[in-house]
């Protein structure tokens, strides 16, 4: 009696230990499942924008804070400069007008940890729902590293090592210089063709837009889209003229 008893105590532990495994993978794996996610170009704020009414509120250039006008106060993002995979953790502010081709304003200090191209300022906002922690900690790695790097003892440095790193220098001014500029607008996505037909014809009796196209994903997705696009300025043109439809979370993609 007493060994089946132990034996039903082992098995209920066991499988408790296992739930509980479950559970923290799920947890995490879970961490962005229905959250609000959007690639666009992003504002960085200045006083300039302020006083020009382009921004209606402020934000603090050293704040954490950011502008996101789908998203409540508080709630935490992760915004990750899509041209170099940096990101970091963010607070969504008050709400605040500013120009709707823009998925967000960011800080100054946001812009410098990305290292975001002000000519180019691509990224990805994610909601962040729970279990930040881990995150948050995988943000600060970047930051850890610079630290370990400026505190690492340096015995000598060679005429090559610094013609090298001139050499480096040169070929990254090179690549960012090749750097395409090409995007194309997202405006939705549908299981059928026939119903991404029937928001073609939308866009083209109720707004100004008279190219709009249809993509197919895969078997069972079909995107409706305008582009490509070469120039910021065409891009612009074309977003705010189909913004007239209002949809919630029209995105920006970058062609490869």
């Amino acid at each position: 009696m007493l060994y089946k008893k132990s034996l039903y105590i082992l098995i209920f532990l066991l499988l408790m230990n296992c739930s509980n495994k479950n559970f923290q993978k799920k947890s995490i794996n879970n961490i962005f499942d229905n959250s609000y996610y959007n690639k666009g170009f992003a504002l960085i704020y200045s006083e300039k924008l302020f006083e020009n009414k382009i921004i209606s509120k402020k934000i603090d250039e050293r704040s954490l804070i950011i502008f996101q006008r789908n998203l409540k106060i508080n709630t935490q993002v992760k915004i990750t400069n899509i041209l170099n995979n940096k990101f970091i953790i963010a607070k969504v502010g008050k709400k605040s007008s500013y120009p709707s081709f823009n998925n967000s304003v960011l800080s100054k200090r946001i812009a410098k940890d990305l290292d975001l191209d002000l000519n180019e300022p691509y990224v990805e906002i994610i909601e962040i729902n729970k279990n930040t922690a881990f995150i948050a900690k995988k943000a600060k790695t970047f930051d850890e590293e610079k630290k370990v790097a400026s505190k690492a003892p340096v015995n000598s440095i060679s005429i090559n090592d610094l013609k090298i790193t001139e050499s480096n220098k040169a070929k990254k001014k090179k690549k960012k210089k090749k750097r395409n500029f090409s995007y194309e607008i997202k405006i939705a996505s549908f299981y059928f063709e026939s119903t991404a037909k029937i928001m073609l014809n939308r866009i083209k009796t109720e707004t100004i837009i008279t190219n709009p196209k249809i993509k197919k994903i895969s078997d069972n997705e079909y995107r409706v889209y305008l582009g490509p696009f070469d120039n910021i300025d065409s891009l612009k043109k074309s977003y705010n003229g189909i913004s007239i439809l209002e949809f919630d979370n029209i995105e920006i993609i970058k062609n490869d």
